[in-house]
């Protein structure tokens, strides 16, 4: 099966030219109240080019990431609409792809998985330092009991 490189690299220009247009919109046209401080991680167009799923991460210090996540979505799914025509005038193409938005949470998973790590490998050096310690408290006492137990000359 031959591969098709042109359509792979008009999808990958297509991808990034909406990742573009999508970040100014958010940047500076969409006014929606509910949505926050973001910005688009990663725009995955399906080989048909007839949808797209467009990952946004939030930039968000609330306490609660999770509704403002869910408040970002559903102001920019509200505003998909606005957005499809934009991007149609812009880009100057018949088609635009149906647009759906969905939460990037992989730099927390990747924070979280981290702190998971750093947990156990702090714990791994405490339990090699206690088996050290302890490893060398037997040899001071076996060494300390065979020279007791040793005749002395």
């Amino acid at each position: 099966m031959p591969e098709h490189r042109a359509r792979k690299h008009h999808q990958d220009r297509v991808a990034e030219t909406l990742k573009e247009e999508i970040g100014a919109m958010i940047e500076g046209e969409l006014s929606d109240p509910r949505i926050d401080l973001c910005h688009i991680s990663e725009v995955a167009l399906n080989p048909g080019a007839k949808s797209a799923r467009i990952y946004v991460v939030v930039d968000s210090n609330a306490a609660d990431m999770d509704k403002a996540e869910k408040q970002t979505i559903a102001g920019l799914e509200a505003a998909k609409g606005y957005v499809r025509h934009q991007l149609k005038e812009r880009m100057g193409v018949r088609h635009v792809p149906e647009l759906s938005f969905l939460a990037d949470r992989q730099d927390r998973f990747e924070a979280r998985i981290e702190e998971l790590m750093s947990r156990s490998r702090k714990y791994a050096a405490r339990a090699s330092k206690a088996g050290a310690q302890s490893g060398q408290e037997q040899q001071v006492s076996s060494s300390g009991a065979a020279a007791e137990s040793a005749p002395a000359e």
